[in-house]
């Protein structure tokens, strides 16, 4: 499903969205109104069809609603995440937070509820787009914390050298953490930080964030090196330069 362009926008700051929804109405609805604000959108009805559109073209996100038909949309997340890091923002009509959590915990990057304002949805596209682009601040800066690497320019994060790809919600996270290396933050904070708006987030969504960066990032997920949790308090990026002034 294409229709014309209605933005003037450059072509550089134009999103390419894949977007798997078998609701062909609200596909249409939210199709006409992303690419009147320079979204391109290729739409895909079923967790199939979207998948062999991901081995065709490169997208700069993609929209995925939970109940598909055939392969669901966690599925679908799952497939996606063995093969990319592209921005993935997950829709559902579901009010269970254990969905949610399950979402998250497969590699989506946010969630938004059905019926949901387009306006938001721009949004928060642009939001996770922007953090995918490694736009999300001025100036490219190098954070450490022992032998962790956050390059802000070039989006990339290695521990001891190694690579580690992370979503860009895991990213954001890290970032709003690496930025502030010792200073214990609350579920809060980080959701305000590193989401950009915390309303409908919850708790749980971080805890499920923090559990995926500690299997990426930490020699022993389970007792943590770098990510710690303060308890009754939140988290905090452990940095050793910080323990030896004390």
């Amino acid at each position: 499903m294409r229709e014309p362009r209605e933005s003037s926008a450059t072509a550089a700051e134009s999103i390419r969205l894949l977007f798997i929804d078998d609701d062909q109405d609200l596909a249409r609805l939210t199709t006409r109104y992303l690419q009147a604000h320079d979204v391109d959108v290729t739409w895909a009805e079923s967790g199939e069809r979207g998948l062999a559109h991901l081995t065709k073209g490169a997208f700069d996100a993609v929209l995925l609603d939970v109940v598909l038909p055939g392969i669901d949309g966690i599925g679908v997340c799952r497939e996606i995440r063995a093969r990319s890091d592209v921005p993935v923002l997950m829709l559902t009509a579901l009010g269970n937070e254990e969905d949610r959590v399950a979402g998250l915990e497969t590699g989506a990057d946010d969630y938004i509820r059905k019926p949901f304002s387009s306006r938001e949805l721009l949004a928060r596209l642009r939001a996770q787009v922007r953090r995918a682009r490694g736009r999300s601040g001025p100036g490219a800066r190098l954070l450490t914390a022992g032998s962790l690497r956050v390059d802000l320019g070039a989006r990339q994060v290695t521990v001891d050298g190694r690579p580690v790809s992370l979503t860009s919600y895991e990213f954001a996270l890290l970032r709003t953490l690496a930025e502030q290396p010792g200073r214990v933050m609350s579920r809060e904070q980080l959701l305000d930080l590193a989401r950009g708006n915390a309303e409908e987030a919850f708790d749980r969504s971080i805890d499920v964030h923090i559990s995926r960066l500690r299997q990426k990032l930490e020699l022993d997920p389970r007792h943590p090196a770098l990510l710690k949790t303060v308890r009754g308090a939140g988290y905090v990026l452990a940095d050793p330069a910080l323990r030896d002034d004390d």
